[in-house]
């Protein structure tokens, strides 16, 4: 977060999802110079039987937190973001869920994401 808050020059609008670390790298990096929101996924009863076992909960609905500024609620969204996250996914096995396709040493998790970034 003060890698972001060092590039910004102007004010901006930021959303996170509901996770509350960013609370506080939020805060201690922006102070009050952010329009910060949280946009908190609602997720319902699980599945039973055995395909639920990989299956994720089901979201009901969101729920947004105005958090700190005056961030608006028509931009209040994690879309980009989570666009992608499932591009990462889908073009590096190596982020694919439940797969034994893994990096066995962090310099090489780095070159597979870089080649893969500079791919897309």
């Amino acid at each position: 977060m003060g890698d972001v808050a060092g590039r910004l020059a102007n004010r901006v609008q930021l959303t996170t999802d509901g996770n509350r670390v960013y609370l506080d790298a939020v805060d201690a990096h922006f102070a009050t110079a952010i329009d910060f929101a949280q946009l908190i996924k609602l997720y319902g009863e699980s599945q039973e039987g055995p395909e639920a076992r990989y299956s994720p909960a089901k979201c009901n609905g969101t729920k947004t937190q105005k958090v700190c500024g005056y961030p608006d609620p028509d931009h209040i969204s994690t879309s980009y973001a989570e666009r992608q996250n499932l591009n990462i996914r889908m073009q590096n096995r190596r982020y694919t869920r439940l797969t034994n396709a893994f990096s066995k040493k962090a310099e090489m998790l780095a070159h597979s994401v870089a080649i893969t970034f500079f791919y897309h």
